[in-house]
């Protein structure tokens, strides 16, 4: 049986091959230098939209990628809906109703909602874009990083230069948004406890369609 020394262990082992170094002010900050922002967005039904919406959309979206003079990240993120909390709330409502009518279609509501599970793979997704900086896309960074005058390593080394790189990401993130909205996609940019639940879940998937997130302390992932 392994004690909770050996747990700690094997956690903090992990992490060391983990590329993210801190997520702070929003940012995660990754052990090369570089720095992401990370964006959820909603999701539209292209399909039932009028042709010249779809003409639009389409413009729109080509309008944005040519205004792009830096790289991005769209990534979706697919799991298995899971809804045992809500299955639970049900079953407590079901001992709780006193009508008895009320009841039987609450207990009938309970059945239907398990057998569409199990007849069904529900699949919710989750779309992000992310945003990058690093200490090369700097203006002058590029020629200065092939002399070998700087590191992209030094980026998170001081808090000033920190600010300066921070401001020129958030730069890219309000462009994204404001030339992404024409397509009538909504954009949030996640703050730190956001991201942290976000990693949390992609490198723990199983533990945390189960269990939740783990109780912020116990994270550690600002190291």
């Amino acid at each position: 049986m392994s004690t909770p020394e050996k747990q700690n262990k094997k956690g903090l082992s992990t992490q060391k091959y983990l590329e993210i170094a801190e997520i702070k002010d929003g940012i995660v900050l990754m052990k090369n230098g570089s720095m992401k922002a990370v964006l959820m967005v909603s999701s539209i039904n292209f399909a039932l939209k009028s042709i010249d919406e779809q003409d639009a959309i389409i413009y729109h979206y080509q309008s944005f990628l040519n205004s792009l003079d830096f790289t991005i990240q769209i990534v979706i993120n697919s799991r298995q809906l899971n809804l045992d909390n809500y299955l639970q709330v049900l079953k407590e409502q079901e001992k709780k109703q006193r009508n008895e009518l009320l009841r039987m279609q609450t207990s009938s509501y309970i059945e239907y909602i398990q057998g569409l599970v199990k007849m069904a793979n529900i699949v919710s997704k989750t779309f992000y874009i992310v945003v990058p900086f690093s200490a090369s896309d700097a203006k002058g960074g590029a020629l200065l990083a092939l002399k070998g005058k700087i590191k992209t390593s030094n980026l998170i080394s001081s808090r000033a230069t920190f600010e300066k790189y921070k401001d020129q990401l958030f730069q890219r993130v309000d462009h994204v948004i404001e030339n992404l909205s024409g397509t009538g996609l909504r954009m949030t940019m996640l703050n730190t406890q956001e991201l942290i639940e976000l990693y949390y879940s992609l490198y723990n998937p199983e533990i945390s369609e189960k269990k939740g997130l783990a109780d912020m302390a116990d994270l550690d992932l600002a190291r």
